[in-house]
């Protein structure tokens, strides 16, 4: 069964950064778009980035342009959200997401979702 695991997640301060792993098992990802989407509370989830199967084609939500960036490692199964210059608006559960289709900013069209991580971020 596929699955989709985030890690690293936790309590930043402000300006800090932290990376965010997603552990992809039960089937091949490498021809997936992988990506991140978060969901702070009270709030709707929302789109955090993307990243297509040959790490060529990258999105990102104007909110985390500029700050965030998302990697793959094919070989490991694994995709990654570097976050810079954390703000406590990033406050939010991350998951990770596999989809078919690049271009997916919509939650309800997204394949497959890890359970998420927290991240929060202190002022």
């Amino acid at each position: 069964q596929a699955q989709l695991v985030e890690s690293g997640g936790g309590l930043v301060q402000a300006g800090d950064s932290l990376t965010l792993s997603c552990a992809a098992s039960g089937r091949t990802f490498s021809n997936y778009v992988m990506g991140w989407f978060r969901q702070a509370p009270g709030k709707e989830r929302e789109f955090v980035g993307a990243i297509n199967w040959s790490g060529v084609f990258t999105s990102y939500a104007d909110s985390v342009k500029g700050r965030f960036t998302i990697s793959r490692d094919n070989a490991k199964n694994t995709v990654y959200l570097h976050m810079n210059s954390l703000k406590p608006e990033d406050t939010a559960v991350y998951y990770c997401t596999a989809n078919r289709v690049l271009g997916v900013r919509t939650p309800g069209l997204i394949d497959y979702w890890g359970q998420g991580t927290q991240v929060t971020v202190s002022s």
